[in-house]
């Protein structure tokens, strides 16, 4: 019965240190189709160096994917650090090591403070911030100042918030052309999107009415004078002939 007690024993063992063996194995291989998918989403590879703009455009591609994908905060971080190369890799390999020295966690949102601090400082994020504020129409198309003003709004993620809405319509509106604001603002228009189509609408409709008006001039324009004959004795001076009395 002993005998048969301990073996039974063992083979309990044996097979809990199996179980435990394809777990870790098949933990490791989720890893890598994890990495793999993250990897075919054509994340960038980032390697470093005064680029603050491709830093930037980095930092949402990855989060842009990471949207997409059941990840938690810790395989984020290792995700995002497998795409840094040469002298990003290298600075990322300091500061974690900085980081675990203080006793901190290595989060997500730490990551990427740590990474916008290095690579996209606040005194750029401040410009850019400025550069939006100060955004005009001017000789752009509507759709043209529209994208422009996207690109620029997210230097100022507070603009994005629900309860902001208003302010982002009235930006954009002071932002116009003096002859397409004042069409619009009696409109009170305060949905983004809407707002947006309504100006390049009118916009379209303005360019249309001054291409039809220079035809219209055009047209009259070689009514009167155009295409006609030249007359080369037109400004000579007539000889006078004096008749006799």
């Amino acid at each position: 019965m002993i005998v048969a007690a301990l073996t039974a024993v063992a083979q309990a063992l044996a097979q809990n240190q199996g179980n435990g063996g394809h777990g870790q194995e098949d933990q490791g291989d989720a890893e890598e189709r994890r990495l793999d998918r993250f990897i075919r989403n054509k994340s960038p590879t980032f390697k470093g160096r005064f680029d603050p703009e491709e830093a930037l455009t980095c930092k949402e591609s990855m989060e842009r994917i990471f949207r997409a994908m059941v990840t938690n905060d810790d395989q984020k971080v290792r995700l995002a650090a497998h795409m840094l190369a040469e002298e990003a890799e290298y600075w990322w390999m300091s500061t974690k090591r900085r980081i675990e020295a203080s006793g901190e966690a290595i989060t997500w949102v730490g990551f990427k403070n740590e990474f916008l601090k290095k690579y996209f400082p606040e005194d750029l994020r401040n410009k850019k911030e400025a550069e939006f504020l100060n955004l005009k129409q001017g000789s752009m198309s509507v759709a043209e100042y529209a994208a422009k003003y996207e690109e620029l709004l997210r230097f100022c993620p507070y603009t994005n918030a629900e309860d902001v809405m208003v302010s982002k319509c009235v930006k954009f509106e002071n932002g116009l052309r003096p002859e397409i604001y004042q069409y619009i603002c009696f409109h009170e228009i305060r949905d983004f999107d809407t707002l947006v189509h309504k100006c390049r609408m009118f916009d379209d409709a303005g360019k249309a009415r001054m291409s039809y008006y220079k035809a219209v001039s055009d047209q009259k324009g070689k009514g009167h004078g155009f295409g006609k004959a030249y007359n080369k004795d037109k400004g000579k001076k007539r000889d006078v002939v004096e008749v006799p009395r």
